[in-house]
């Protein structure tokens, strides 16, 4: 963060976090209800700051000559924070753990897991596949009565 940028007007006063920033400062062991000023001035801070990663991360773009920004362009802007970079390694790894458990629960919801739409046909289920497999119906052959037991 070289120099400070100067918020846009329509922004300025404006708090984008004040109630995850009340809630963390609870979490960490302040008052239920913290002051309005130390939760201002948090939220500058992180606005700030996201502002900086932001315009770092828009340079590093329009130097490789692209005009939208992408997951490098911030890897890019916080290499030199071990902490941010180490979290960002976190984060992608929790993603990937994520989309991997939501696809094993799409297969098993699409049958493609699992005993009870997988697994062993009946008796019954095999039958009617094998009428298919032949053309005939058990019931064209028998003529529209029911069958029994033994008959199977």
């Amino acid at each position: 963060m070289a120099e400070p940028r100067a918020r846009a007007a329509r922004h300025k006063g404006l708090m984008n976090f004040e109630h995850e920033l009340r809630e963390m400062l609870y979490a960490f062991g302040d008052d239920k209800n913290p002051l309005d000023e130390t939760v201002r001035v948090l939220d500058e801070i992180a606005t700030d700051f996201l502002i900086e990663t932001c315009h770092t991360a828009a340079k590093s773009a329009e130097y490789s000559g692209r005009t939208k920004i992408k997951l490098d362009d911030f890897k890019f802007a916080i290499r030199g924070d071990e902490l941010l970079t180490g979290r960002h390694k976190e984060l992608l790894n929790q993603d990937k753990v994520l989309k991997d458990a939501r696809k094993q629960i799409a297969d098993i919801d699409e049958g493609k897991v699992g005993l009870e739409r997988g697994g062993r046909k009946r008796k019954e289920d095999k039958i009617v596949e094998k009428e298919a497999a032949e053309g005939l119906s058990k019931r064209e052959v028998h003529g529209d009565e029911e069958l029994g037991d033994e008959d199977e």
